[in-house]
């Protein structure tokens, strides 16, 4: 399994409840581009519209400039095949207040590209405060053990 795209500030700036594994309807130029590792998930999120799940403002670079259609959108809406199980799990979450369905992470998996959203909760600005300073404590704790 290899990882494409990570979306490291998700950890950082939510709270994630649950994490669900999704395809992704792309173009085979898009499929190029995630494999060398371009693209951003940065501002990206899912709306379920009608039954289906879309993931929308996620960045994917043509692969070559000059052989992609003229009309090609980089942050194009992009169709999630998600089992229907977990479809209404998510559309339940996503009427509820102060919850978001958001991308984490586009990996390989069998010859497929999938991703994983996961369901989240914003944090307040001291819960991000309070999460730096247990990093650097555990970060000096370790250099002590290891001086010693």
């Amino acid at each position: 399994m290899t990882t494409y795209i990570d979306n490291k500030k998700v950890y950082f700036d939510h709270e994630v409840l649950e994490k669900y594994e999704a395809g992704v309807e792309l173009f085979g130029f898009e499929v190029k581009s995630l494999k060398n590792s371009q693209g951003s998930l940065d501002g990206a999120y899912v709306l379920i519209r009608g039954g289906e799940a879309f993931v929308m403002n996620m960045l994917i670079p043509p692969y070559q400039e000059k052989n992609t259609p003229k009309d090609y959108e980089p942050r194009r809406n992009r169709r999630l095949l998600i089992t229907k199980k977990d479809m209404a799990k998510l559309a339940g979450t996503e009427t509820d207040r102060g919850l978001t369905i958001v991308p984490v992470s586009i990996y390989n998996k069998n010859n497929l590209i999938k991703i994983s959203v996961a369901v989240v909760r914003g944090k307040k600005k001291y819960d991000k405060r309070e999460v730096t300073k247990r990093r650097e404590v555990d970060r000096s704790v370790r250099r002590e053990f290891s001086d010693r």
